[in-house]
C-alpha cells in the first residue's frame, strides 16, 4: 500500500482566458465572474477548494481580471453601509467570501500561451509541493466537493489524480482523453494521455474536465516539452511527461458536472441551482411551471 501523503494546501486558478463564447457579457467583465444565481463562478471554485483544505489560493489572471481582485478584497464601504442598514446576514455572507486563514495571490500570465504556461505561471508561488489546479468554467455539484474527493485519493495513493468522466466518443475533441488500468472501484492508474484527439483515435471516452490534483514535478515537465496542440503549452502533455516517472490516477469523480464554458451548460447550471436555492427555490418552481405551461399553449 503506498504511503500516506500531506495535505494539499495550494490550488491555482487559471483565469486568464477571455471566454469569447460569451461576448459581449465577457467584453469588460471576466468569464469567471458570470453569476449563478447570486455567486460567480470563481466563488463556487474558491469554495469548493477552501472545503478541500486549501489555504493558499493562487490565481493566474491576464488583461480585464481586475474584478476578480476586487471580489475577493475586502469592502470597508459597502460592509459599513450594509452594518448601518441593518443588513446583517448580507453583510455575513460578504465578509466570509475568503476566511481570513486563507491567502489570496494574483500572478500575471504575460501572453495566451495555453493551460500549461498559465500552470506554470504559479510556479514561484507553489514550489515543488502538490497543488490543486481547478477550472472555474467547470462547475461540479456534489454532496462531498469534488477536490476534497481527490484530495482523499492522493492522501492514500500519493501522485497525481485527475478529475475524470464519461463523455460521448463524438465529443473526445474538446478534452484531454486518458487511456487506464483499473485500481479499484472510481479510480484508475492513467497509462496515457492525449490532448483533444478525434473520436477515431481517442483511446477510450474517459476526458479530464476541469481538475487537477498535480505533484510539484509537473513544473519541471512543462518547462520543457514545448507548444503542443494549437501552437500553446497544453497541460496534458505536461502530465503526459509525467507518467514515465511518476504514478498518476484517474478519479471519477461524484457528482454532477455543467459545462458553464458553453451557454447551454451555463443556463443549465442556472436552472439547477435556482430550483435547490434556499430561498426561492419553492417560487422558481412556479415560475417555470408558468413558462412551460405557457409555451406549450402557444405550440
Amino acid at each position: 500500500m503506498p504511503s500516506k501523503s500531506a495535505a494539499v494546501q495550494t490550488v491555482v486558478f487559471p483565469v486568464a482566458g477571455r471566454g469569447t463564447r460569451f461576448l459581449p457579457a465577457t467584453k469588460a467583465s471576466p468569464k469567471e465572474m458570470l453569476p449563478i444565481v447570486d455567486k460567480p463562478l470563481i466563488q463556487y471554485a474558491v469554495e469548493e477548494a477552501l472545503a478541500a483544505g486549501a489555504t493558499q489560493l493562487v490565481f493566474v489572471t491576464g488583461s480585464s481580471k481586475r474584478a476578480i481582485e476586487d471580489h475577493f478584497d475586502s469592502a470597508p464601504e459597502l460592509e459599513a453601509a450594509l452594518e448601518a442598514q441593518g443588513k446583517d446576514e448580507l453583510l455575513r455572507s460578504l465578509r466570509s467570501i475568503v476566511p481570513s486563514s486563507a491567502t489570496c495571490i494574483y500572478i500575471r500570465q504575460p501572453a495566451p500561451l495555453g493551460l500549461g504556461h498559465a500552470v506554470l505561471c504559479a510556479r514561484p508561488v507553489v514550489g515543488n509541493r502538490p497543488f490543486f489546479v481547478h477550472l472555474a468554467d467547470d462547475l461540479i455539484d456534489a454532496e462531498v466537493p469534488c477536490l476534497k474527493q481527490m484530495s482523499a485519493v492522493h492522501a492514500e495513493f500519493g501522485g497525481s489524480v485527475l478529475g475524470v468522466q464519461t463523455v460521448e466518443r463524438s465529443e473526445t475533441d474538446k478534452y484531454g482523453i486518458v487511456a487506464v488500468e483499473p485500481v479499484r472501484d472510481r479510480i484508475s492508474k492513467v497509462k496515457a494521455i492525449v490532448e483533444k484527439p478525434t473520436p477515431d483515435k481517442a483511446p477510450s471516452t474517459l476526458a479530464v474536465v476541469g481538475r487537477y490534483l498535480l505533484s510539484g514535478t509537473v513544473f519541471d515537465k512543462l518547462e520543457h516539452i514545448g507548444r503542443g496542440a494549437g501552437g500553446e503549452i497544453q497541460l496534458t502533455d505536461g502530465i503526459a511527461a509525467l507518467l514515465g516517472e511518476e504514478d498518476v490516477y484517474a478519479y471519477a469523480f461524484e457528482g454532477k458536472r455543467y459545462d458553464c464554458g458553453n451557454k447551454l451548460g451555463y443556463l443549465e447550471a442556472t436552472v439547477e441551482y435556482g430550483l435547490k436555492h434556499p430561498e426561492l427555490g419553492h417560487e422558481f418552481v412556479n415560475v417555470l411551471a408558468r413558462i412551460l405551461a405557457s409555451r406549450l399553449r402557444g405550440k
